[in-house]
């Protein structure tokens, strides 16, 4: 691997990126010009397929890291986007330590974990193979996504797993888990984000977060959280349409 996103959230620096949710190498490119330090690739709700994934990597190439967002914590579906060369996972709804455990298992290569062993573009094609399978296990970025009620209380021991590289809140799925669907200022839903903060900081993790806008964003920024994630693709072309439409009229 050329880059490591694990390294650049070492650094401790904010991470700008914003969530890709649409099957087009032609928007990841403007994306990826646009000064984005990482892209969101999200496979849990969009309608996207591991093929037209591995298209939007081929897109990014060097340029920025490329992170998916799994539907699922599942092997096969880990497996499937690592081979394809994204420089990270997003494994969503962890809610306990043995769920954290599991998910940087199938992440990480033997003796660490129990990823299995292929060729793909993540190696090349055969080609870069030892050389992608010696530094995977370090090069590869674990992020687990913190997003419901059971994490919360599960916090202390999730943070305790190793060979996790990140905590990412999900505010949205957070404040429907506690009956506050989009609520996501509500004051328990802060309570139980700074509270993942606290943890993460007493290991050592970096954190991440989810957000719509700049401004919404930059209270976490400032509280020091490093992986940050604003709006959607889809979001983005649709306001910049409506505001040309509504300069015209």
């Amino acid at each position: 691997m050329k880059y490591s996103l694990s390294n650049k959230l070492l650094q401790g620096l904010p991470l700008v990126g914003t969530m890709v949710t649409l099957p087009s190498p032609e928007l990841t490119e403007i994306l990826c010009s646009a000064g984005f330090d990482w892209l969101f690739i999200d496979l849990e709700h969009s309608a996207m397929s591991i093929k037209d994934t591995q298209a939007i990597l081929q897109a990014a190439g060097q340029q920025v890291p490329c992170v998916i967002r799994v539907p699922v914590n599942d092997e096969t579906w880990i497996k499937k986007s690592l081979d394809i060369g994204v420089s990270g996972i997003i494994v969503p709804q962890i809610m306990s330590a043995e769920e954290a455990a599991q998910a940087v298992q199938w992440c990480k290569y033997p003796p660490v974990g129990s990823r299995s062993v292929g060729i793909a573009r993540a190696q090349g094609y055969g080609a870069h193979f030892k050389t992608y399978i010696d530094s995977a296990n370090t090069e590869t970025t674990v992020i687990l996504q913190i997003e419901h009620i059971n994490a919360i209380h599960n916090i202390e021991s999730i943070v305790e797993i190793p060979g996790i590289d990140c905590l990412f809140i999900g505010p949205y799925d957070l404040s429907a888990s506690m009956g506050k669907m989009g609520h996501v200022n509500d004051p328990e839903i802060g309570a139980a984000i700074a509270k993942v903060k606290k943890c993460a900081d007493s290991a050592n993790l970096p954190t991440g977060i989810f957000g719509m806008t700049p401004e919404v964003v930059r209270p976490y920024i400032d509280a020091g959280f490093i992986l940050i994630a604003i709006n959607v693709d889809t979001m983005i072309f649709g306001d910049a349409a409506k505001k040309i439409v509504a300069a015209s009229r």
